[in-house]
């Protein structure tokens, strides 16, 4: 429930706040061929797209048996992994210039086709982050299952309320919540969170005999911290520990945190 609800209110945070600078750039404009219901219906717009994601997931998933099942889902993992990692680092790039990029965008279009266009890039923007948390949530929901699922969705309604609720807070410019460190926070544990998936998808593969353990395990830290207890599962889902974990899933965590060392270094590095 807790990765669930921290994943829907991150992302819904995002959306939120770019809906609300597209629409103060609407009111701010002021032009008859561009209104605000040119901003709802892409809105709408992009929310169907999310939709659309969904249910095309869960299409592919019902056509699928046996290992390949087992493969789609654990592909799904680990391209939210990635996904939630591509994020991050896009957001610390372009986060600081994300409204004037965003207004620039909305004035090129309104010039160039009006409302339309508008609306257009309006559901683009929104049906990004809808996609994602789709992505995000079929990936954490491969380890769900029954009251646990039911869990898992109650958490992402209560993350989307507790967004309403930040985003609120950042516009108001609250001096206890910076936007700054509201973003840096959250990037941390997406991070984390993206690790633990990789992680999930990989003992998967390794399950499917399509990956080497290499060594199993490698140590075993159950009398000290139990990945079957309430703190140990706690850390599992939230950063990818394991207690007797295998040297190829140990490999892709570490590895993982060398190269968003190395790529957030080479995109600090490059003019947003």
């Amino acid at each position: 429930m807790g990765n669930a609800l921290f994943i829907v209110w991150r992302e819904s945070v995002e959306a939120i706040l770019v809906i609300s600078i597209l629409y103060a750039w609407i009111r701010a404009r002021g032009d008859e061929h561009v209104g605000l219901k040119h901003l709802w219906l892409g809105v709408s717009g992009g929310l169907v797209l999310a939709g659309a994601l969904a249910l095309a997931m869960l299409g592919l998933q019902s056509q699928l048996a046996g290992d390949a099942l087992e493969v789609f889902q654990a592909t799904i993992v680990i391209l939210a992994a990635g996904l939630i990692t591509h994020m991050v680092l896009w957001m610390r790039v372009h986060g600081r210039h994300l409204r004037r990029q965003l207004e620039a965008g909305l004035a090129r279009a309104a010039d160039a086709a009006g409302g339309v266009s508008v609306a257009l890039l309006t559901a683009i923007a929104v049906g990004r982050e809808g996609a994602e948390t789709v992505l995000f949530l079929y990936g954490l929901g491969m380890e769900q299952s029954g009251g646990t699922l039911g869990r898992m969705l109650a958490g992402a309604g209560l993350g989307f309320a507790l967004a309403l609720v930040t985003a609120w807070v950042i516009q108001r410019g609250a001096h206890w919540l910076p936007q700054r460190t509201f973003f840096r926070i959250t990037e941390i544990i997406l991070l984390l969170l993206a690790a633990a998936l990789l992680v999930s998808g990989v003992e998967r593969l390794i399950n499917l005999e399509m990956l080497p353990p290499l060594l199993e395990p490698v140590w075993d830290s159950s009398a000290f911290l139990s990945d079957g207890s309430t703190v140990g599962g706690i850390a599992a889902a939230f950063a990818g520990y394991r207690a007797q974990p295998s040297l190829m899933a140990l490999v892709a965590w570490f590895g993982y945190w060398a190269l968003v060392a190395w790529l957030g270094r080479e995109r600090a590095g490059t003019p947003a």
